[in-house]
């Protein structure tokens, strides 16, 4: 038994105290309606009405139940309200994103553009390694990849270059490599920690290329350190394009091999497959990419 559309049908017939009535304002059959009340009557095992072929009216526990079943159709219209709102422009929404220092400017554009949606509420995560979307309810994340994770809903937002960076200083040190072999063997590097197992990530540049640095310098999980070791002259190092392009822009760094093509990575945002996505999910989805495309996108 629908037990919910079973006290909608009671009211109404205990308003009308009439089976056809109510019938006719549903749509449907009068068959109906004396079904389910006899169902509400055994569940509850109190008859409701007293009826014969002419008169219908309500009985003792029918009028005191009335009341109750009214008061319980009110707070189930109020619970489905509130989860509609929920559902709609208003709520958590749970992003995931590495830890980087345009963050600060994507948070202040997101919190600007998301001043017409005041019940949206943000649930910022910045962590190195990928949040698990179901145990820590995860709504979007922010990954740099060779290939989008088929596993999700994927908006691509833009590809990122590393390049190979060395500090004036280092270069007038060591002198310019003469090919990759040398510039392994002679030189120091900086080298990523990968978050997840704690080991070196290996130096891609292409499908023919991985570099195997003989004088790790400097290990970290994070490329903005990696870059401050660098411009201090101390290593040299793989960056994204986006980190490295106001240091190429003043001289601070130099492009080493920029003859040689390195793979581009690609930025995208993800989300769950869902059966259904809240409204204020696909909104904050919407908004962050063009703040992304935006904010990354600049210059190139």
């Amino acid at each position: 038994m629908d037990k919910l559309t079973a006290i909608r049908y009671f009211c109404l017939a205990a308003d009308t105290l009439n089976f056809r009535e109510v019938a006719n304002q549903q749509a449907i059959s009068p068959s109906v309606i004396t079904r389910l009340i006899n169902e509400l009557e055994d569940e509850l095992g109190e008859p409701l009405f007293k009826r014969n072929t002419r008169n219908i009216s309500l009985t003792s526990f029918g009028e005191q139940f009335l009341p109750q079943a009214k008061q319980w159709l009110t707070d189930s219209e109020k619970l489905f309200q509130a989860g509609k709102k929920a559902a709609d422009l208003a709520g958590v929404v749970r992003i995931t994103v590495p830890a980087w220092r345009e963050n600060d400017r994507i948070v202040s554009e997101l919190m600007t553009a998301l001043e017409a949606y005041p019940d949206i509420v943000i649930d910022w995560r910045e962590d190195m390694m990928k949040l698990d979307m179901v145990r820590d309810r995860i709504d979007i994340g922010v990954r740099v990849g060779l290939e989008t994770n088929p596993d999700f809903v994927v908006r691509k937002v833009v590809e990122i270059g590393d390049l190979l960076l060395i500090s004036p200083k280092l270069l007038a040190k060591l002198g310019n490599p003469q090919d990759l072999d040398d510039l392994q063997r002679r030189f120091p590097f900086v080298m990523p920690i990968n978050a997840s197992t704690g080991k070196p990530w290996a130096l891609y540049l292409n499908e023919q290329t991985t570099l195997t640095p003989r004088k790790p310098a400097f290990y970290s999980v994070d490329n903005y350190s990696a870059l401050q070791v660098i411009l201090a002259g101390k290593a040299v190092g793989l960056i994204n394009d986006f980190q490295a392009k106001p240091y190429l822009v003043s001289g601070e760094l130099v492009q080493l091999f920029p003859e040689i093509q390195i793979d581009k990575w690609q930025l995208y945002l993800y989300r769950p497959y869902q059966t259904i996505t809240p409204p204020r999910v696909l909104k904050v989805f919407d908004l962050l990419t063009e703040i992304f495309r935006k904010v990354f996108g600049e210059g190139k």
